[in-house]
């Protein structure tokens, strides 16, 4: 199969708890649905936003499925226009070579946890698809609330989490 890396114009957006424990299933598993997103729906940006580990393992399956298909985008979406406009201001862990594009989408926010809410809408409402790994119980979690405005928003999505 030939692939035309310009009809990879689909986007899609990972969330997840901070703390969580995956088994290298998961990994495999989360990389074949990923493979899935680029062949049959043709995937080929990345979102990211946060940090945690589901965000880490995403980004981990993605980075390796660009061996394979070198024209996906891994692009972070800032929090604070000063990542864009000054990168030395980044933190140390946000690494330039670990993605593609940085992107900031302005946004009304009045505070911190504002900020975060709506930087996650943001790159809900800019993406195709929405893959969370998220335990819907919790009841206080910024991953739940963006599955929440994700089904509001009416995304095709996908809830990876089983009783991680």
């Amino acid at each position: 199969m030939i692939l035309n890396p310009e009809q990879y114009i689909y986007s899609l957006c990972v969330f997840g708890h901070r703390s969580m424990t995956f088994t290298e299933q998961d990994e495999i598993d989360l990389y074949n649905l990923f493979e899935d997103f680029i062949i049959n729906k043709r995937v080929g940006i990345f979102n990211f936003g946060g940090f945690g580990d589901f965000d880490d393992l995403a980004h981990k399956v993605a980075t390796k499925l660009k061996e394979k298909y070198p024209f996906i985008k891994r692009v972070y979406i800032c929090e604070d226009y000063k990542f864009i406009s000054r990168p030395h201001k980044r933190p140390k862990w946000l690494k330039d070579e670990a993605y593609e594009v940085f992107e900031y989408f302005d946004m009304r926010y009045t505070g911190f946890y504002q900020r975060i809410y709506f930087r996650n809408c943001e790159i809900i409402d800019h993406s195709d698809f929405c893959i969370f790994c998220v335990d819907e119980t919790i009841e206080y979690s910024g991953a739940k609330k963006a599955l929440e405005y994700a089904r509001k928003k009416h995304k095709e999505m996908i809830n990876v989490y089983s009783n991680k």
